[in-house]
């Protein structure tokens, strides 16, 4: 079932052994932790070498990775006199091409967010430079290589990954000696990269990086991860073969290199997804969950009809010495899955709720919806929006942010337009109106790809999102006063980039939740991204309920977690999974449709190429088939929930 174990160590963060691991990974709590402790690196480093009266060359990375590195780094020049005037640094890469000044240049965001806040000397600054012609890219990458070697290499080397396991832009394919260059993006790349470039045809197809060759003479490597959404590729990295298909694990063969990653981009890791295999565990009843629902899925065998071999075979034997027989193992998981399936959402009525996910009474509840952005509510849990809806709940949804930056220029001058055809075809003169579709109209035809929407734009698309959502919750049933929308100011920006959660977001969040005083929350627990929308939008209810927590109302209160956006729960998490049949899940495609905006040509796609609604129905009946294997009731899809504890 697995690879051959290894030489074994400890990691001292978890005390799990290492033994699968082939390069020294480090895990935290959270990003914020990693980063402080990557600063407390550097900051030694600096501070001895100033001791010595000797400069340190840093080599830096850009992504939304090191933001929080360089914002302790900054906080500890500020705040604790931090010194860089001895750091000469290099930049790993830069899009080609590229003005200095461009809103998404590195120049900008290496300035931004460390160097004009630091007392570094300008001139031991070196960044690729993205304006040069074709012609002299070559002479100039030798040059930027000869300046590194002349210094005596790099002494510390920060490092993200890419998806696809890049580092720098030294894309897959690329050899373990290559050379600082100019390179052509990987579409993963430029997918990943394009919403900070409103759309992939905004986005560079080539860039200039450092080659793989001066990252491994680096005399320490750190390479950080965050996430979910870069699991897959750590374990890749870490435990897989060392291959030019996977940039990345060329680290292992570095005799200095560490990954520092968080909980989640080191969810995948044996240690932390399989600790059974890597040494004696305490079994408890949700590692045995997970250990026996993951062998019946690898053995594509039905829970029942797991053997006392398939566990002894599988690295399981301690389980089935402490529990088994294997029969009686899987009858207590089976009817532990069997337990999460519910047709009631919102409970049922006059039933024994012992066993089931939600509370029977009180039989009509009062529930709230929180949807990050205007779609996410009929995208991840239509199926269970409408039951509710129809089981005679006092349902509201709350959306929490306009997601106006994702509306297409074309869609907000069609909607411009026909309020000026609106007006003149019912006699209303409005001179306004006119006048802001002739602003919208001139601005529109000249803007550059990294300008941001004036403000009549914004909240024409704002608009659009708002009616959309509308009239998803009217197709629901819901009536006006229960459709709520917050436009959390730490979303107002107009550009990617977000402003950090804020008292005022916190505020408008508590507000709500004591005006509805709900049975229920529903929140998107979708974080396969720790720095996007989502996550904020999370992150302002944990604090809300946190704070409401000594309130009376907050005893009835369970908040449950929905995710489908982007990925799903595991189904070893899932503690509700709400079944629906194939005329449902055609109801929930309809108010998918609703959002019209979002159908063709959406600005941000993301690096899955289907459509919203196809995702949507896709992992939604995956979850069914995954009960379905099991051994369980084979439905038409499933939406899947985890309740959180508060």
């Amino acid at each position: 079932m697995y690879s051959q174990m290894l030489t074994s160590t400890s990691d001292k963060a978890t005390g799990f052994e290492k033994r699968f691991e082939k390069i020294e990974t480090e895990v935290f709590d959270d990003s914020t932790a990693a980063s402080k402790a990557v600063a407390q690196e550097i900051a030694a480093f600096i501070k001895e070498r100033q001791t010595k009266n000797h400069f340190c060359v840093l080599g830096l990375a850009t992504g939304s990775t090191p933001k929080g590195l360089y914002a302790e780094l900054v906080r500890m020049h500020k705040e604790e006199g931090l010194s860089f005037k001895n750091v000469i640094s290099f930049n790993l890469d830069e899009y080609y091409p590229m003005e200095p000044d461009a809103v998404n240049s590195y120049v900008r965001f290496m300035k931004e967010l460390l160097f004009d806040q630091v007392d570094i000397v300008p001139e031991n600054i070196h960044i690729p430079d993205g304006t040069l012609s074709k012609q002299k890219i070559a002479d100039y990458c030798r040059d930027y290589e000869a300046k590194i070697e002349a210094l005596g290499g790099i002494d510390i080397q920060i490092l993200g990954i890419g998806g696809n396991g890049h580092i720098g832009f030294n894309e897959s394919g690329s050899l373990q000696n290559s050379k600082t260059r100019l390179v052509a993006l990987d579409h993963i790349t430029r997918v990943a990269a394009s919403k900070d470039f409103s759309g992939l045809s905004n986005t560079p197809r080539t860039a200039i990086t450092l080659g793989i060759k001066k990252i491994m003479e680096a005399k320490r490597v750190i390479l950080m991860a965050w996430g979910e959404g870069k699991s897959n590729i750590i374990k890749a990295s870490v435990e897989g073969a060392v291959t030019n298909q996977v940039p990345a694990s060329f680290l292992q063969e570095h005799s200095n290199a560490v990954f520092v990653i968080d909980k989640a981009a080191a969810s995948k890791l044996k240690r932390i997804n399989t600790p059974w295999l890597v040494e004696k565990i305490v079994w408890t009843d949700k590692m045995i969950r997970k250990a026996v629902l993951g062998l019946a899925l690898y053995l594509k065998k039905p829970i029942l009809m797991l053997t006392d071999a398939d566990y002894i075979e599988n690295g399981m034997s301690d389980l089935l010495a402490d529990s088994g027989p294997a029969y009686d193992i899987n009858i207590k998981i089976f009817n532990k899955l069997q337990n999460t399936i519910t047709g009631w959402p919102g409970g049922k009525p006059n039933a024994d709720d012992t066993k089931r996910p939600e509370r029977a009474e009180p039989a009509k509840k009062r529930v709230l919806i929180f949807s990050p952005h205007p779609d996410d509510d009929i995208i991840s849990m239509g199926g269970t929006f409408k039951r509710l809806q129809e089981q005679g709940h006092e349902v509201h949804v709350a959306y929490q942010t306009s997601g106006n930056i994702a509306v297409a220029d074309d869609e907000a001058l069609r909607f411009a337009s026909f309020v000026c055809d609106y007006n003149e075809k019912f006699g209303i003169k409005s001179s306004e109106a006119e006048n802001i579709y002739k602003k919208a109209l001139a601005f529109l035809k000249n803007k550059k790809a990294s300008e941001i929407d004036t403000i009549e734009v914004r909240n024409i698309k704002g608009l659009i999102r708002k009616g959309e959502a509308r009239a998803t919750s009217h197709f629901v049933g819901l009536p006006d006063d229960q459709i709520h929308f917050m436009e959390l100011p730490f979303y107002e920006t107009g550009t990617i980039e977000k402003k950090p959660l804020g008292e005022e977001d916190i505020e408008l969040t508590i507000a709500l939740i004591a005006e509805i005083q709900p049975h229920q929350i529903y929140a998107a627990g979708d974080l396969a991204d720790p720095h996007g929308t989502h996550k904020v939008c999370l992150d302002v209810i944990f604090e809300a309920v946190k704070r409401l927590k000594e309130e009376s109302f907050m005893n009835d209160c369970w908040l449950w977690l929905y995710r489908g956006a982007w990925q799903e729960w595991g189904v070893d998490e899932i503690e509700m999974a709400v079944p629906m049949g194939p005329d449902q899940v055609l109801e929930k495609r309809k108010g998918i449709f609703k959002h019209q905006s979002q159908k063709d040509g959406v600005v941000f796609q993301g690096a899955d190429s289907r459509e919203f609604w196809q995702r949507a129905e896709d992992r939604n009946k995956e979850t069914a088939e995954l009960y379905d294997q099991l051994g369980l009731s084979h439905y038409a899809a499933m939406e899947a929930f985890v309740r959180w504890e508060f």
